[in-house]
């Protein structure tokens, strides 16, 4: 997925009331800035640090700009992280349609935003004659607290694990259903769940795995330009 317009880096004054950010450009003008991720953002909101910007056309929105990623070093040298949570759905959708994610190619139709369980609705529905329905539900995923460890959640998230507890409905009604943890941090080489941050999310994910839920890991490649699905990333329990 390629930025349609290239981004504006600044720097990070501080960031506020979970959605909003103070930023500097380099001109030395400040604006707020608009921050698509309800987490924690541990590691990656300093004061001071490098940050590019989105800018919207729409002039009805009450900010313009949107923060995208972030430079910052988690223990193996400076690089990109995506911090914009609206973000993974639109990556995960490109790579879908490519066929670039093996364990979730061979199906004949695509749908978002699909309704089920109790008043949810699955980030994508893929179906085929031939196969059972597969949902996949998709999970953002910036926190690094130790070299190329990625980790999910950063944040307590009783809505993740309702949605555990969903795909494991389905697989019981004969569907399949996957987990995929997207993480927008090129260095990670393991995944694995923040136990420690969320205990009920890890509980919640141990009984989907039981009930048959499959869990997948893929890493991005990010740069200025565009963040691509890129590899997968084993899981580390």
């Amino acid at each position: 997925m390629r930025f349609p317009i290239p981004l504006v880096p600044a720097t990070l004054i501080k960031r506020y009331k979970r959605f909003l950010a103070n930023v500097r450009f380099d001109n030395g003008e400040e604006i707020t800035a608009h921050i698509a991720n309800p987490g924690a953002m541990t590691g990656l909101a300093a004061p001071g640090a490098r940050v590019w910007l989105s800018k919207s056309d729409n002039p009805n929105r009450k900010l313009a700009y949107s923060w995208e990623l972030v430079e910052v070093d988690l223990g193996s040298g400076p690089e990109l992280v995506g911090v914009n949570t609206s973000q993974p759905n639109a990556l995960v959708g490109a790579a879908l349609a490519a066929g670039t994610i093996p364990p979730l190619t061979g199906y004949e139709t695509i749908r978002r935003e699909v309704k089920y369980g109790k008043n949810s609705r699955v980030d994508f529905l893929l179906e085929d004659p031939a196969r059972p329905r597969c949902y996949v539900e998709v999970k953002n995923v910036h926190l690094m607290r130790q070299p190329r460890l990625a980790e999910f959640p950063d944040a307590v998230t009783a809505r993740g694990a309702k949605h555990l507890d969903e795909l494991g409905r389905e697989v019981a009604a004969g569907a399949r259903a996957v987990m995929l943890f997207l993480i927008q941090i090129g260095s990670a080489n393991r995944f694995t769940l923040a136990r420690d941050i969320d205990a009920k999310y890890g509980v919640a994910y141990d009984r989907a795995r039981a009930a048959g839920v499959e869990v997948l890991a893929w890493r991005c490649t990010l740069t200025r330009e565009a963040i691509v699905v890129s590899a997968p990333v084993p899981l580390v329990d």
